[in-house]
């Protein structure tokens, strides 16, 4: 019985919390890793194009709130979802017009796209903050939980209940959708089968006849609508903050990386590694210890919650360092 007591703790403050951020940082980094992958350079910009997409689903879903529109249950935010999409792709494709497209057609090297994207993500951040603010905003609406504390407690008899929070069951059935739709238009799709193409060899590709502009647009909307959806499901799961979304850029590249940047299903195993890590090293193991029999004087927590950011900037490292090429071997698509 102690040691399902034990189990079901670290299923409530481990592994579903793992769970629902390393698919929130999936979905991240394989915008990322598209953008790399076809367009050739690391977009800086991508944690403030999230925060973008979010703050217009935030506001979107205030509006409908006082519209009295909600989901019932569900929070009011998914559907506000569609139009904050819009909005990103609609910030991407400017942004790709107005910045990214001259450096483009002058061959420029990939670390002066890298230095452009710098720039578009303090401008994002300014926009952002100047729109909505710099402070916490909460817009979770709807029931909080599919599995309460106390019900699992009566269901199973034991002393430790496990809450199954409903953003975190909402993050994982729709990182799950958006993956298999994503794989499934990258492998059949004939604008898909163009991307890859133009990602393996772009001369050759465009001596097909393959459109280099519309591929360009197509991974911005596929990037930006990622982006969005993953923003949108960090902020139901825990709250809307524009600098904790820039943070967020350093645990998606360590999870890009990780996986193996330009590989579409590295960047998911990079995102579970990189999640796993941040949250089992961050955890304080006393009372699940205490459950298996031990009695330990401190909290047992091998790094304080303060230093979570820091483990992607470690792991990071010793990836570049040990095997640089990440878990798939980076290549593209």
């Amino acid at each position: 019985m102690d040691f399902l007591n034990a189990l079901v703790m670290f299923a409530n403050f481990v592994f579903l919390p793992g769970l629902a951020y390393g698919a929130q940082l999936a979905l991240g980094a394989l915008g990322i890793t598209l953008v790399f992958g076809i367009l050739r350079f690391s977009n800086f910009a991508h944690g403030d194009l999230m925060a973008f997409g979010t703050m217009i689903t935030i506001l979107v879903t205030w509006w409908l709130i006082g519209m009295g529109v909600t989901l019932g249950p569900l929070p009011t935010a998914l559907l506000a979802l569609p139009i904050g999409i819009v909005g990103a792709v609609i910030m991407a494709l400017i942004i790709d017009r107005t910045v990214f497209r001259f450096y483009r057609q002058q061959r420029s090297a990939s670390i002066v796209l890298v230095m452009a994207s710098v720039g578009v993500m303090f401008i994002l951040n300014g926009i952002v903050r100047l729109v909505i603010g710099p402070n916490e905003q909460r817009f979770a609406d709807g029931e909080r939980f599919l599995i309460t504390v106390r019900e699992f407690r009566e269901w199973t008899g034991l002393a430790e209940g496990l809450a199954i929070r409903l953003p975190v069951a909402i993050t994982v059935v729709v990182a799950v959708v958006v993956v298999v739709a994503l794989f499934w238009f990258l492998t059949y799709s004939r604008t898909g089968k163009a991307m890859r193409a133009y990602s393996d060899n772009e001369d050759l590709a465009l001596l097909s006849g393959i459109d280099p502009d519309k591929v360009v647009r197509v991974t911005w909307v596929i990037a930006a609508a990622l982006a969005t959806i993953a923003g949108v499901l960090y902020g139901l799961d825990k709250s809307f903050r524009p600098f904790t979304y820039f943070q967020l850029l350093l645990p998606m590249f360590a999870a890009a990386i990780v996986g193996g940047i330009g590989q579409p299903i590295g960047a998911i195993a990079g995102g579970f590694v990189v999640a796993f890590s941040e949250v089992t090293l961050t955890y304080a193991y006393k009372r699940v210890l205490e459950y298996l029999g031990f009695a330990p004087e401190g909290l047992v927590q091998l790094l304080s919650t303060e230093y979570k950011f820091a483990i992607s900037f470690v792991i990071l490292v010793i990836v570049l360092l040990i095997r640089p090429t990440g878990i798939f071997r980076g290549r593209v698509l």
